[in-house]
Parts: structure tokens; C-alpha cells; sequence
């Protein structure tokens, strides 16, 4: 009976089918994959690996069991924090298996910090990290211009923000205004206000803002995130245009607000301290310009009072002119008196002159004058007529010894100099090769040369002579020197 029961036990298991471990692991796969396409999880971070791929691979774990985690690249983008071990979070996705190592885990396609508490501790981390590299400090902080012609807005374009801001800007003062859109919130949020900061920074000309308004209605921390991103922070900071930011409400705090130049409480409080009131600047114009009129015209009086007063103290002007009326009249009394006088005394030197340029005396003059002259050439004439002739005598026989010591007379003799075309003196024939131009100068002209090719050097020649004499060819002709 035993062995009855053990062979119907044998009939009963060889009925069941036979499943390769590839085909129990994709059905174990469809099962789950079926049965657990949505989920969401909340637990621990704990192994956090970012693949060079750009896949994150995490542990989602609690108390009692681990998860392992996988979030593909393009999911990995949208995320908006940064996955941290020991971080609390909400994993949305589906569960699946990884065959090759019988391994189900969660394909997370969005990840959350779990709660406020991990959102501000994250946020906390941040704010520190940014306070240390100097982001935050005040000496960094722009002025925001008095009356900017030009404002640049960074808001989306269809919420109720940018229309406060425009109204609140038509109530006070108009300007022109450039509006960038954006999202303000969700994964795609930070970019876009990063890049529109960059973008108004990177404008020339007359489209150039001179203020940015970053702004955004109120909403909870999570709709906020994107302002607290890092890439936006450092956008603000780095921002040459001033910046204004107005995030949320009065009571919300982003990262952005400490990094502007100047933060509005809401929208509308930014508008309002981007331009003042045009009706009241109006009315301080006109009110300094009473003021200054007023001013002037005291002033003018207080000096027309002064005048008067110093006027009334000064002298008749017949008084001053009395002392210098009279020296004056003293004065033209002398000079006529000292007219006649002169004159006179210029007559009588006059006629002193006149007196020795008569014809007479002159004669007399230029006689005597003649024969000094006459003596004196008498005396000096022999000695310069010595001197002349010793000079004379000198400069024949220098010239004398000139020609015997000059070339000429040796070329004079048959000889000739040798130059070479750069002028200089060639002065044996060892200093010449086969084919060089010279130049040769006689006694009466120069004459140009070439060294005959065919022509060996002395030496040359006295080194063929020691050699046996080569049969001469036939038709072989002497070359000219000239």
C-alpha cells in the first residue's frame, strides 16, 4: 500500500507544468507588476547612489524592512531637493522585480521630503551652506535706483501678481515695463526664474532693466520650494541689475529674500518701492521750486538793501576827483616849463655836433686817418710777404713727397690694383676663388674681371704638378682672364 501511495504521489507532481527560472521570474514579475502598479511609500533614506548614468539608486527603509529604489534619469530631473541618506520622503511609482537577482523593488517616478519638518531641515542646511560662502552679506547689497526708466518682472504671466504690479505701477509712476514668464512652481519652476535672472542680466541697450522684481503670491512651503532652490539663490546674488524680491506673503521666508538687494513683503509692496508717487513728486517739485523762487527773491532784496546801505557811506564823486583835479593842474604847470628846457638843451647839443661834422674838419680826419694806414701797411707789408713764402715753400715739398708716396706712380710703373665688387683690397691670390667678380685699377681707368674657373689656385696647381699629367682631352680650350 506504501508503495502505491508513493507512486500516485509521483503521478500527481509530474502533472504540474515545467517552468524555466526566466519564465517563473517574468511571471512573478507580471504578478506583482499587476497587482502593485500604483503605490505610494513613505520611509527612510538609506544608501543613496547616483549612477553616471544619471539613475538614482536608493534604500527606502523603517524600522523592519528595506525597499530597494530606483528613480530613472528623466524622473531624477524633476526632483526638487536633493536625495539625502537619513532624509524622510514619499516615494510614488510601481513595484517590479529585477529577474537576475530575484530582487522585486519600487520604480519611483516622484519623490517628496516626508513633511514640513524635513523640508525645513533641508531648507536650514541650505541657508547655512549660502551664508558661509558670503551670498547673504550686506556689503553685497545694491541700492535700488531713485526713478528706473525700464523694470524687469519675473512672474508668471497669467496669475494676479503681475496684474497688481502693473496697477500699483500705473497708480504711482508709469514706466515701461519687461515682463520674462515663468513657472513659479513645481520641478521646472527654479530653472526658468534662474534663467530669466541670467537673461535680463545678459540685455544691452535701451532694453536693459534697472531693477528685477522676482515675484510670487503667498502658499505653503512646498509651492514656494522653488525660490529656496540653490541654482536660484545664486542666480540673485550673482545678479548685476538690483534686485527686488516679493515671494508669498508677508509672513513667508525664501532663500531668494536673502540674497536680493531689497525685500517686499508682497507684489504690490515691491511695485510700490520700485517708483515713487508721481502725483507727490510732482508736489515736491513744485514745492521746492516755491521755496526756490522765494528764496531767490529774498535774497535779492537782503542784497539791494545791502547795496543801498554801503552806497550811502561812500563819498560824492566830485569829492574824490578833487585831490587828483589838482595834481593834475600842478602837473601840466611843470610840464611846459620843462618842454622849453628840454628843447633847449637838446639845441645846444645839437649845435655841438654840427659843429665838428663840418666839411673841413672832416677832410682833415679822413687825411690823417689815410696816411696812419699808409704807415702801418708799409711796415707790415715785408713781413707778410716772409710769411707767405715760407708757407709756400712748405706745402711744395708736402706735395712732393704726397705723389711719391701715392699709388698712381706705381701703377703709373705697369702695375694694377685688385679689388673685389664690395670694394675691398685683395691682397694675394690664395684670398680668391674659381669665379669670383673683381675690379682692376691702372694708372688711367678700371677694368672688370673674373676669376677663370678652369684656372686652379697656386697651390691647387702645384698639387696637380706633383701629380702625372692627365692625357689632354681633345678639343680642350685655355680660358681668358678677361
Amino acid at each position: 500500500m506504501k508503495e502505491m501511495s508513493d507512486a500516485a504521489a509521483a503521478t500527481t507532481q509530474s502533472n504540474l507544468p515545467e517552468l524555466s527560472v526566466s519564465e517563473l521570474a517574468q511571471a512573478v514579475k507580471r504578478t506583482m507588476e499587476t497587482n502593485f502598479d500604483r503605490v505610494r511609500v513613505r520611509g527612510e533614506l538609506g544608501r543613496v547612489m547616483i549612477a553616471k548614468s544619471g539613475h538614482l539608486y536608493v534604500d527606502l527603509k523603517d524600522a523592519d524592512a528595506t525597499i530597494s529604489t530606483v528613480m530613472w534619469k528623466s524622473n531624477v530631473h524633476q526632483l526638487a531637493f536633493k536625495p539625502e541618506e537619513g532624509l524622510e520622503v514619499v516615494a510614488e511609482g510601481r513595484l517590479s522585480t529585477f529577474p537576475n537577482r530575484s530582487q522585486y523593488q519600487l520604480i519611483c517616478e516622484r519623490m517628496s521630503p516626508a513633511g514640513v519638518g524635513a523640508l525645513l531641515a533641508q531648507l536650514e542646511k541650505l541657508k547655512q551652506k549660502l551664508q558661509g560662502e558670503g551670498l547673504f552679506a550686506r556689503e553685497r547689497k545694491k541700492p535700488i535706483p531713485y526713478l528706473p526708466r525700464t523694470i524687469g518682472v519675473v512672474t508668471s504671466p497669467t496669475g494676479a501678481v503681475i496684474r497688481d504690479i502693473l496697477h500699483r505701477l500705473r497708480e504711482r509712476f508709469p514706466c515701461r515695463v519687461i515682463v520674462w514668464p515663468v513657472l513659479v512652481q513645481g520641478p521646472e519652476a527654479a530653472g526658468q526664474v534662474s534663467r530669466a535672472i541670467t537673461g535680463f542680466n545678459a540685455v544691452q541697450g535701451r532694453d536693459r532693466p534697472d531693477v528685477l522684481i522676482v515675484a510670487r503670491g503667498g502658499g505653503s512651503i512646498e509651492d514656494l520650494w522653488a525660490f529656496n532652490e540653490e541654482v536660484v539663490v545664486r542666480a540673485a546674488a550673482a545678479s548685476e541689475i538690483p534686485l527686488i524680491s516679493a515671494v508669498g506673503h508677508e509672513t513667508d521666508t525664501t532663500l531668494i529674500d536673502y540674497a536680493s538687494d531689497h525685500r517686499a513683503p508682497t507684489p504690490t509692496a515691491a511695485a510700490e518701492r520700485a517708483v515713487p508717487v508721481r502725483a507727490e513728486l510732482i508736489e515736491r517739485v513744485t514745492s521746492a521750486d516755491g521755496r526756490l523762487k522765494n528764496g531767490l527773491v529774498r535774497g535779492l532784496e537782503r542784497r539791494r538793501t545791502e547795496l543801498r546801505a554801503a552806497a550811502a557811506k561812500l563819498p560824492r564823486l566830485e569829492t574824490l576827483f578833487q585831490i587828483p583835479q589838482q595834481r593834475y593842474d600842478r602837473a601840466a604847470e611843470r610840464l611846459n616849463a620843462a618842454l622849453v628846457a628840454n628843447t633847449r638843451a637838446a639845441q645846444s647839443k645839437l649845435d655841438r655836433v654840427a659843429a665838428r661834422l663840418r666839411p673841413e674838419a672832416l677832410a682833415q680826419d679822413i687825411t690823417r686817418r689815410g696816411e696812419l694806414l699808409s704807415r702801418v701797411s708799409a711796415r707790415l707789408a715785408p713781413a707778410m710777404k716772409r710769411t707767405l713764402e715760407a708757407h709756400r715753400k712748405h706745402l711744395d715739398g708736402a706735395a712732393r713727397m704726397l705723389e711719391s708716396l701715392s699709388h698712381k706712380s706705381v701703377l703709373a710703373r705697369g702695375f694694377a690694383l685688385v679689388h673685389r665688387t664690395d670694394g675691398s683690397l685683395v691682397r694675394a691670390a690664395k684670398d680668391l676663388s674659381p669665379g669670383d667678380e673683381i675690379e682692376l685699377t691702372f694708372a688711367d681707368d678700371k677694368q672688370s674681371a673674373v676669376i677663370d674657373p678652369s684656372r686652379a689656385p697656386a697651390a691647387e696647381a702645384d698639387a696637380a704638378a706633383a701629380k702625372p699629367k692627365a692625357k689632354p682631352k681633345p678639343g680642350g680650350n685655355q680660358g681668358s682672364l678677361f
